[in-house]
């Protein structure tokens, strides 16, 4: 297990300052800033592009609830830059190393907005116009990229939603009465920690070391979640869930049969019901909620796959 845990941690657990070196290995250039939204929020943003071939795609990226784009998520963005794609992502507010209170989401619309000026700035650069650009979301963040689309119908080629959470999964959503009372008291004390619910964590990664890893993370946010938070969640997901026929953008939807954070079921309800014409669905047997870190490297390994295959095909 010990020498399996320093395999998994790579420099974002030991030696940060090593952070060029590894990326270099890796065969890709990366970087790191603070973009200033257009409400005035300072939002830590990274990127990751291919090192010694043009990139042939952008891919907009979205981490989900709780997570940032330094630790575990960065796997991702990696593997897709040696694969010749630029990628390009943003702490949300609250989250990570940007502006605004641990993990408190008041309002997913100018979450969308702030997502939406970053892409587009990336969009203009000179050296990415033209190219093919791509959303890609996790968990809530797949929530945020159905958002970003229907605000943007014609700005991406298509989307990547992996396990979204257009639905909060009824094995975690707090039962009736619960949900009205915290839709009340999140009126009047929106940023108080209380909601009840179990360690997400141990419900999304799969793989004992893992789990070692992702609660390593110093940017993890480990309290309660908020009330205006989860009022906010409850609303855009209900909101989501009644628009899926309105989803047009081409898209890829991932998701693991035993997934009890978000629903697989509301994944097949995406597939079906949206009017994409270009649409898929993999939903994998037995895995769970975090499919590309959390699951055996083999699993992961056959998501990325699936994925990048995705991508080839459209670009």
């Amino acid at each position: 297990m010990e020498q399996n845990l320093q395999k998994l941690l790579h420099f974002w657990g030991k030696t940060p300052e090593h952070e060029e070196d590894y990326y270099n290995l890796q065969g890709i250039r990366a970087s790191k800033s603070f973009y200033t939204s257009p409400r005035g929020l300072s939002l830590f943003a990274r990127s990751w592009v291919p090192l010694s071939t043009p990139p042939r795609g952008i891919i907009c990226m979205v981490h989900g609830y709780g997570n940032d784009i330094s630790w575990s998520f960065q796997s991702t963005p990696v593997f897709l830059a040696q694969n010749g794609f630029a990628c390009f992502a943003l702490d949300l507010e609250g989250h990570g190393r940007s502006q605004g209170l641990k993990a408190f989401v008041p309002h997913v619309n100018l979450v969308v907005d702030d997502c939406t000026s970053f892409f587009a700035s990336v969009q203009k650069d000179p050296q990415y116009q033209g190219l093919p650009s791509f959303l890609y979301g996790e968990s809530m963040g797949g929530a945020i990229c159905l958002l970003i689309h229907f605000a943007n119908p014609s700005a991406f080629r298509g989307a990547i939603l992996v396990a979204p959470m257009c639905k909060i999964s009824d094995n975690v959503r707090p039962r009736w009465p619960i949900p009205q009372i915290l839709m009340f008291l999140a009126r009047f004390f929106p940023t108080l920690p209380v909601v009840p619910t179990t360690d997400l964590l141990d419900k999304s990664v799969k793989v004992a070391e893992k789990k070692i890893v992702a609660g390593m993370n110093p940017m993890r946010y480990r309290g309660r979640p908020r009330l205006g938070t989860v009022a906010e969640l409850l609303r855009v997901t209900d909101y989501l869930s009644s628009r899926l026929w309105d989803v047009e953008i081409p898209f890829i939807v991932l998701h693991g049969s035993a997934d009890t954070v978000t629903d697989p079921e509301v994944s097949r309800a995406l597939y079906e019901e949206a009017r994409s014409r270009d649409k898929s669905m993999k939903i994998y047997d037995g895995m769970m909620h975090s499919l590309l870190f959390g699951e055996t490297d083999e699993n992961v390994e056959i998501v990325r796959r699936d994925i990048l295959t995705w991508l080839e095909n459209r670009c």
